[in-house]
């Protein structure tokens, strides 16, 4: 019955999973050498002021800026002004990180971070303050700050089996849902589309009430895994086989299903077209996001490595993999020590930008 909060490390990032009961009830990446930011609040100077967009774009250090929306009522600012700002929203679907205002007329020319946001791990340790902290070894171990350390139960466990199989199911598109039935999650550029579909009804009820009661059934787990990968944004959800008129009934076990999510997302109805509308906080970049992005698809093929290709001594990869692990030197060292010798990287023109392949 003892809720864990489980800390599993891989080369680049920590999978930060909270357990009960060998039931997964939260998940989150954490890539130290990537932070979020989201939190982390900075000096920092106007570059530009954009009224057509409702803004300005501010420098927050070298090589890294921002945008603060300004709404109405906002104090007037003008171009090279000092300000302190906060990370709102991180960087996620192409655009960079979102900030908030605190202090204008900051008499400071310098820029640069004052102090940095949360960890995934401190966050979800906030979130579920009784879990006690599980780390599979010295390196997960090294990380838990010492405010947390008191948490932590002693010695290296590693992930249970079902939890590991659990963690690894959240990269697959395809979920599987109570009583047969399945969703498909497809991420596009504008909003999450979710198409459930369901086994043929074979309990001697109407073809729709069996069909309602396998999506009523199913969407709670559905609601959970929103959470659990981090989608974000306008979510759209396909029930499977319901007549657009039924699809009505299901939004309270919806609206019941999200109470418990931090980010307090909304069931706006159905549409017009029998879709559920659900809109949910985007602060934080999706899970599909962060596996799918080049330092995302560079930490895989080293996990694969690990995994499945020990005796692997040159790393050939394509252009956008090549500067991702070039980016992240701890990571492919961390590869290098689990495996016992020199991983060396060579970057081959031939292949697609993040693809890969292994020499021994």
């Amino acid at each position: 019955m003892s809720l864990f909060l489980r800390i599993a490390t891989f080369p680049g990032e920590m999978r930060i999973a909270v357990t009960k009961n060998d039931s997964l009830l939260d998940f989150a990446l954490w890539r130290p050498a990537a932070p979020d930011m989201v939190g982390s609040i900075f000096h920092a100077r106007i570059e530009a002021l954009t009224p057509g967009m409702g803004g300005a774009f501010v420098a927050l250090a070298p090589n890294l800026s921002g945008f603060l929306p300004l709404q109405n009522g906002a104090p007037k600012l003008t171009e090279g002004q000092s300000i302190t700002v906060e990370v709102s929203r991180a960087a996620q679907g192409g655009k960079g990180v979102r900030l908030r205002l605190l202090a204008a007329d900051v008499g400071s020319e310098q820029r640069g971070l004052i102090t940095p946001g949360p960890t995934p791990l401190a966050r979800l340790a906030a979130l579920w303050p009784t879990a006690t902290l599980v780390a599979d070894s010295p390196a997960a171990a090294a990380h838990i700050p010492p405010s947390l350390r008191e948490r932590r139960e002693p010695g290296f466990t590693p992930y249970p089996d079902a939890i590991a199989a659990a963690c690894d199911a959240l990269e697959e598109p395809v979920v599987h849902l109570p009583g047969g039935m399945e969703a498909t999650i497809t991420p596009t550029p504008a909003l999450i589309a979710i198409d459930m579909d369901a086994p043929p009804a074979q309990t001697g009820r109407p073809k729709q009430t069996a069909q309602f009661a396998a999506n009523r059934d199913a969407l709670p787990a559905l609601m959970r895994q929103i959470r659990l990968r981090n989608l974000s944004g306008a979510i759209l959800i396909d029930p499977a086989g319901l007549a657009t008129r039924k699809r009505q009934a299901l939004l309270e076990p919806v609206t019941e299903a999200l109470k418990p999510d931090p980010l307090n997302p909304r069931c706006l109805g159905v549409t017009a077209l029998g879709l559920i509308e659900i809109v949910r906080a985007r602060i934080y970049p999706s899970l599909p996001e962060l596996l799918n992005s080049p330092h995302g698809r560079a930490l895989r093929a080293l996990r694969h490595i690990l995994a499945h290709a020990p005796h692997t001594r040159r790393l050939c990869g394509g252009a956008g993999l090549m500067r991702a692990l070039e980016q992240d030197p701890e990571a492919v060292a961390e590869c290098a020590r689990q495996l016992g010798r020199p991983l060396s990287l060579h970057m081959d023109p031939a292949l697609p930008d993040l693809t890969w392949t292994v020499q021994d």
